[in-house]
């Protein structure tokens, strides 16, 4: 009995050691082998990835240019005089036709004065001259008469008159006739000089309105050159640089000069509507595209073009910095990929993705609008997939990565050209 139990005792025993050895064996084998899947799993290496997803892609361009006044003019006197009042000063709003100052001119005056005086004799005179026909042709219809009873007594009786009497009475009678040539002569004389003095004090009294300085447009006074008193030459002289009264500009509308890259020129087109930001106000406007150029600087290689922007209240001011964006292209819907995700040598476009496994592939593409941040790709590739946005290099073909996904970059291009002079 007491050799069986021994022998119980070594058969538990042994099962027991054989036991823990399988467990040992086996947490052994678990542990090699689990560290080796471990390190393959730490060898993966992080691959910054971003999905192809559909989205709107718009190529446009920001544009700064400057404020202008729609109008500007300085205001010159036509005639030369004193300043006897002025009646605006700078930051005035003036009307058109508004009177803004009134020059002395005596030695005007005198001459449409005097120009008065020669109509009222140009008048007198031609009075005179209807009055001398008048007598003309009563002297010259007394004496026809007389030489045609003379004459036809003459015919009716020959020898009755004498001749001599019969050829004074013709000279009389051809004499009057030649004074009412005469008279007729000076009167249309004397209604030429009527006309003469009559344009004579038109042209007067034209220069003596110019002493009336008026607006010529509504808008600001933006500059007041002289005061009352001052002497102001006429502003058609060519012998002196003749001195302008005021400034006038018109406010009420402004042109926005902005310079037109030579890429973007195709895109502008007379009457579309863009936005224009007032940077110091920090407020839109809506603008028009009024005029261009049409034609490049040579140095600038840049097109000058013109936006009209409404500024019925006056808040923009002339010499105010704008930015203007304009959309020259783009599709609503297209798969789009960052720049940097698309590797480009030569004629080829290829990106390269990952399938299911997290494998790297190489997929051959065909692009279309490019932004500067965004492509889309027309061919090669479908939405969502994961693209490889960064170091390409780096990886090779069949390599199982470790994806790490990054938010792409929006669609809308957003580069911009010209600067605060």
């Amino acid at each position: 009995m007491k050799q069986m139990t021994l022998q119980r005792r070594h058969i538990v025993i042994g099962a027991i050691a054989a036991l823990a050895a399988v467990i040992a064996i086996t947490l052994l084998m678990k542990h090699l082998f689990g560290d080796a899947d471990a390190k393959e799993v730490e060898t993966q290496r992080l691959a910054p990835v971003v999905l192809a997803v559909r989205a709107p892609l718009e190529n446009a361009i920001t544009l700064t240019g400057e404020f202008r006044p729609f109008q500007q003019v300085d205001v010159h006197a036509k005639v030369a005089g004193y300043i006897r009042q002025i009646f605006v000063d700078v930051g005035d709003k003036v009307k058109l036709g508004q009177v803004l100052a009134i020059l002395e001119v005596p030695e005007l005056n005198a001459q449409v004065m005097g120009a008065k005086a020669d109509i009222r004799r140009s008048q007198d005179a031609i009075r005179r001259a209807q009055s001398e026909i008048e007598r003309a042709e009563s002297t010259h219809q007394a004496y026809h008469a007389a030489y045609t009873r003379l004459k036809q007594a003459s015919e009716e009786r020959p020898g009755l008159v004498a001749e001599q009497e019969l050829d004074d009475s013709l000279a009389k009678d051809k004499e009057t006739e030649a004074q009412i040539n005469s008279t007729r002569a000076a009167l249309a004389e004397s209604q030429n000089q009527l006309g003469m003095a009559q344009a004579t004090l038109d042209r007067l009294s034209a220069l003596q309105a110019y002493s009336h300085i008026t607006a010529p447009f509504a808008g600001v006074v933006t500059k007041r050159y002289v005061d009352t008193g001052a002497l102001i030459s006429a502003g058609t002289s060519s012998e002196t640089q003749s001195q302008p009264v005021v400034q006038l500009a018109e406010w009420s509308l402004l042109r926005l000069v902005i310079p037109v890259p030579e890429s973007a020129v195709p895109m502008i087109h007379l009457g579309s509507v863009v936005q224009v930001h007032v940077l110091d106000l920090n407020r839109d406007f809506e603008g028009r595209v009024a005029r261009f150029a049409d034609a490049l600087n040579d140095e600038t290689r840049t097109m000058h073009t013109e936006i009209d922007v409404e500024n019925p209240q006056n808040i923009v001011t002339e010499g105010m910095y704008a930015e203007v964006k304009l959309a020259l292209q783009g599709n609503k819907d297209a798969l789009t990929v960052p720049v940097q995700a698309v590797v480009q040598g030569g004629n080829e476009h290829y990106v390269l993705v990952l399938d299911e496994q997290d494998r790297v592939q190489k997929r051959d593409v065909e692009l279309g609008e490019q932004t500067s941040a965004t492509v889309e790709i027309v061919h090669g590739l479908s939405e969502n997939e994961r693209v490889i946005s960064a170091g390409q290099s780096d990886y090779a073909i069949g390599e199982v990565v470790k994806p790490k996904l990054e938010s792409a970059p929006t669609g809308a291009s957003d580069g911009q050209t010209g600067a605060r002079k």
